[in-house]
């Protein structure tokens, strides 16, 4: 058995300084009617955990981002497509003034923070045994175990974390992504108790059944909206769409997503799933090389909305090689540099 551990955990509280706003991650929501990952949307009929890719129409086919000779999707699929020449969704300007116009981004991943890597920690496992899961809230909407987790998988946040807890496992024996939300090990990680989860074929375009969550609000997979150290750095180019959170939500989703998060009927509030994209002509050459690769992986895959969390917050896989000062620079980009697209309907069901 061989397992590679990419560290990645947010910490929890910020401290009132500036550096702390640009590297500690706080993801709390300061929504009042929304829920974060596998929080409560509308709810669908039962049904299996894969289905039918979405597509995005009229986007350009993109590169399939790998990960240990695995690779993350389909180059066709939603996350991987080139959406450079999509058109402005028609409520573009009321969705990133919902989200902050005059808001930064902020990168939601680094080194350490706190005593606590900043991030979402993900394990890559060959041949690991695989363990009970105790679904204890949304099991009639998780994929039933076991999973390939390792008794000392690396939890969002740490061990005594009282957060989302996330627990992202890809197997490279065939490929399959496993994702838990608010994840417990029990008996010494003979098994694991979690409110949710979900399991991913990386192989095909794998979907959820409307209305469906997973391990995210949206029910989306985290794992390819991650900025990894090997893609931004080591390669110099990230070919696949990032994940953010947003404070308030609507209740709705456009596909790929399938799950909302909150009871908003205000249609100027971002769905789940909504993808924004950096304008082409914003300038990002006085930033760091890492924000430049980012800005061009914004301004042709863009970023999606997956969870309820603080504005703007981008997602990331921690590694002690990330340059915090270097990744700051995302502090620098406001909301008004972004723009809707339109990737599809609205739904505003569970079914």
């Amino acid at each position: 058995m061989r397992i590679r551990i990419g560290l990645m955990a947010c910490t929890g509280g910020c401290a009132s300084i500036a550096l702390s706003a640009l590297l500690c991650g706080c993801g709390s929501s300061d929504s009042s009617d929304g829920e974060g990952s596998g929080g409560n949307g509308g709810s669908g009929n039962a049904g299996n955990g894969t289905g039918n890719g979405g597509s995005v129409s009229a986007a350009g086919l993109g590169n399939s981002p790998t990960l240990d000779g695995c690779t993350v999707f389909p180059a066709d699929n939603p996350w991987n497509q080139d959406i450079s020449d999509l058109s402005v969704h028609d409520n573009s300007d009321a969705f990133i003034n919902s989200i902050g116009a005059s808001t930064h981004l902020h990168p939601d991943f680094g080194t350490v923070w706190d005593g606590a890597p900043i991030g979402i920690p993900y394990v890559v496992v060959d041949g690991q045994a695989k363990v009970p899961i105790n679904f204890t809230a949304y099991g009639d909407e998780s994929d039933p175990g076991p999973y390939p987790i390792p008794p000392d998988a690396p939890i969002e946040e740490g061990a005594d974390s009282d957060g989302d807890r996330h627990v992202l496992v890809v197997d490279q024996s065939d490929c399959m992504l496993y994702e838990l939300y608010r994840a417990f090990p029990r008996n010494e990680g003979t098994s694991w108790d979690a409110d949710s989860g979900a399991v991913w074929d990386l192989k095909i375009n794998d979907t959820r059944p409307a209305g469906w969550t997973s391990a995210d609000a949206a029910g989306l997979p985290i794992f390819p909206g991650l900025a990894r150290y090997d893609e931004v750095v080591e390669q110099g180019a990230v070919h696949h769409a990032l994940r953010f959170t947003v404070s308030q939500s609507q209740a709705g989703y456009i596909a790929p997503a399938s799950h909302f998060a909150s009871s908003s009927t205000n249609a100027d509030r971002p769905p789940m799933g909504l993808r924004v994209r950096m304008r082409a002509d914003y300038d990002c050459s006085a930033y760091s090389n890492e924000v430049q690769v980012l800005c061009d992986a914004m301004k042709h895959y863009g970023m999606i909305v997956a969870d309820n969390g603080s504005n703007w917050y981008v997602s990331g896989a921690p590694d002690d090689r990330w340059d915090d000062d270097a990744l700051s620079d995302l502090g620098d980009i406001p909301g008004s540099a972004f723009e809707a697209v339109d990737t599809g309907p609205i739904v505003t069901t569970g079914d």
